[in-house]
């Protein structure tokens, strides 16, 4: 890596050398050099659903395709997901993660991931989560990050207006991948997911990482918060682009309630009352197949969630 550096020091014509593979810069504690100014770096999440239709195996239920998950391989190769994700657990979470965080207790490990992946779409509370993992606080902080430069996890951070009610600043956990919270929680099969009391959960954040991956794909930086009231309206997403929000809501349901639409509206009124002056579009992502305008909001089905961003990403490149 010096020479290489120092070749391009003495030619810095760029697209001379490609440098792939899945190592991270920030989780590798071996490389002595930054490459700070010589070289780009771009994340490569998940496919999302969109390239996932590319596959021929690529499944028509939602809670297949949520119990599958996104890692290509277990389309490329048509393995099966509960078998490629023991391994991808065992391998990469458990061996190459726990090394860069020097975990010599495995159980502990595994138990602390169990314990995320069934917080996922909730906010987060390292103490505890410590508590529960019987670790310090510290030591969730720690093993968090990681997750989280692996892009395993985000915390999705809140939102904080200029507005007197009590706003809960707690981060949520998303992780990125459905297939993963899955396997980590013991749902062996989509039907169970079905049943499954965290299915509106995983469902939230598979519409979060859909989201997010199609925000960076569009080669904008994912700029989302949730957004919590002690006593009053509550967002799943919101999407920041200048004076614009984009607040959305995910519910599994293949039917659409008028419930569904309650916080939306208390937030846009909320806003209004708060003499916020920005412009708010709604969103509903459910469950069910057909994609409508409500005037609440625009409601979207699973298999049309990154039309969230389209006008979004339409107006911030222009």
């Amino acid at each position: 890596m010096m020479h290489k550096q120092s070749d391009i020091d003495v030619q810095p014509a760029p697209g001379r050398f490609i440098l792939t593979g899945s190592q991270h810069f920030g989780l590798s504690q071996s490389i002595s050099q930054s490459l700070a100014g010589r070289c780009g770096i771009l994340g490569l999440m998940p496919p999302s659903l969109e390239e996932l239709r590319a596959f021929p195996s690529c499944p028509s239920d939602m809670f297949t395709l949520l119990w599958k998950g996104a890692y290509p391989r277990i389309y490329d190769q048509d393995i099966p997901a509960h078998q490629w994700l023991a391994d991808y657990t065992a391998t990469y979470i458990q061996r190459d993660v726990r090394q860069v965080i020097n975990v010599s207790d495995l159980q502990t490990f595994s138990g602390f991931l169990k314990l995320c992946a069934g917080r996922t779409a909730q906010e987060v509370n390292l103490s505890t989560l410590g508590s529960d993992a019987g670790i310090s606080h510290n030591t969730v902080r720690a093993w968090m990050s990681v997750l989280e430069t692996s892009y395993i996890i985000h915390r999705l951070p809140a939102w904080h207006p200029n507005i007197r009610k009590q706003v809960v600043k707690a981060p949520k956990l998303h992780f990125f991948d459905s297939g993963l919270v899955c396997y980590l929680l013991g749902i062996r099969e989509p039907e169970q997911l079905r049943l499954h009391p965290l299915r509106g959960a995983i469902f939230e954040s598979w519409v979060f990482s859909e989201i997010y991956k199609a925000t960076a794909h569009s080669g904008l930086q994912p700029n989302p918060f949730h957004y919590r009231e002690a006593r009053g309206p509550e967002i799943d997403l919101l999407l920041e682009q200048g004076s614009e929000l984009a607040a959305v809501e995910s519910k599994s349901g293949a039917t659409i309630n008028d419930d569904f639409f309650k916080n939306l509206k208390r937030f846009t009124a909320r806003m209004q009352e708060a003499d916020q002056t920005r412009r708010i579009q709604s969103f509903l992502v459910y469950g069910g197949d057909s994609s409508q305008r409500r005037s609440q909001a625009r409601v979207l089905s699973w298999k049309d969630v990154p039309h969230v961003i389209e006008g979004t990403i339409r107006r911030e490149q222009e």
